[in-house]
């Protein structure tokens, strides 16, 4: 037996709007003049987003963005209130879909960057899905937008060790309590592309051949890349860096580092069929997939991510894989996500064990 990915479930919130809502709100929060909001309006056009979901949009959103940038402290504060109740929604539809009572949890290993306090989501969790009191707890703090492919890797150790363990995986991002309304720079970036949700993962070892096995992860540092993304903690929130040398690095590095993860498995980047590569933005997922040359049905899941719910941080590689495993795509499936460092995370999903490939 192998680790395997028995189930998988998503949630976002029930508010949300288009970019041209979203243009509005920013620009007014933000005070920001014509000329600015001429530039953003360009900018929101070129995301590749159609519709967000924000929690800050189920209740008057002016109240929390109320013509002055409201300090971490209260952005935690919302954290605290709004991401436990969608982090459950996921987990709730990842059971049901792996077909696994909240009773057969043994380890919960959640994942976020836009939120902290303790006790967190884990402890809400165990509490609103009723797991045991016994429930063994990893989280994986503030490593960005491939903090999924951490999560499943933690999953993916505990299962291989402990035989009889089921592992939760959830991951939740709040992006819409960080917005940095009217800066330049990585900050504007980031209000026209990040958007909230949650996502679930059920990982246990298993026999059952039509659940993926979780194959083999890689992990990439690459050289000379400190300065090109961060994610900084601050007194009116999270504030995104991002240098626009991003996609340019991505395209001239991801080749050599999937060829070479792909050749310890004997596969080529012609092999896989599948891939969910996160889409940090339009000109990221261009970037990762020309560079690997993939064709435009490999890109089509990510893609389609990116407009119907924008980047969830974390949360987004694990909608992009549900879709792909809805949609009954070949095998395997690579998953690609990238972030602060630079660095890269891969996790290889396939059908069979590694000693059986």
């Amino acid at each position: 037996m192998t680790a395997r990915l028995l189930g998988i479930g998503t949630a976002t919130p029930m508010g949300g709007m288009d970019q041209a809502a979203a243009l509005a709100m920013v620009a007014a929060i933000g005070g920001v003049g014509p000329r600015r909001a001429r530039a953003m309006e360009q900018l929101y056009q070129q995301s590749g987003v159609e519709r967000r979901a924000m929690a800050i949009v189920q209740g008057p959103r002016q109240a929390f963005y109320n013509g002055h940038p409201p300090g971490t402290d209260e952005r935690m504060r919302a954290f605290q209130r709004l991401a436990p109740p969608l982090a459950h929604d996921a987990c709730v539809r990842a059971l049901a879909h792996a077909g696994m009572a909240p009773a057969g949890v043994t380890h919960l290993v959640t994942a976020s960057c836009t939120g902290m306090a303790s006790p967190g989501v884990d402890i809400a969790l165990i509490q609103s899905l009723g797991l045991s009191a016994e429930t063994q707890r990893t989280h994986v703090g503030f490593m960005g937008c491939h903090a999924a492919l951490n999560a499943l890797r933690v999953a993916r150790a505990i299962a291989l060790a402990e035989p009889v363990a089921r592992v939760l995986v959830c991951c939740v991002e709040l992006c819409s309590l960080h917005v940095q309304a009217g800066q330049p720079g990585g900050s504007a970036v980031a209000d026209a592309l990040f958007a909230d949700g949650a996502a679930a993962c059920v990982v246990a070892r298993s026999h059952e051949a039509h659940a993926p096995a979780l194959h083999r992860t890689a992990s990439t540092l690459l050289p000379g890349t400190l300065g090109h993304m961060g994610w900084t903690i601050g007194g009116s929130g999270f504030t995104m860096a991002l240098s626009p040398k991003v996609p340019a690095t991505l395209a001239a590095s991801v080749r050599p580092w999937v060829e070479s993860v792909l050749a310890m498995e004997g596969l080529t980047i012609a092999g896989v069929p599948s891939w969910a590569i996160h889409p940090g933005g339009p000109r990221v997922l261009e970037a990762v997939a020309d560079a690997l040359g993939l064709p435009q049905a490999a890109r089509r899941a990510s893609a389609a991510i990116l407009r119907e719910h924008g980047n969830m941080s974390s949360a987004t590689v694990p909608f992009i894989l549900e879709r792909l495993l809805r949609d009954g795509a070949p095998r395997p499936i690579l998953a690609l996500a990238f972030g602060p460092g630079l660095t890269g995370e891969a996790l290889l999903l396939t059908e069979q064990p590694s000693e059986q490939l």
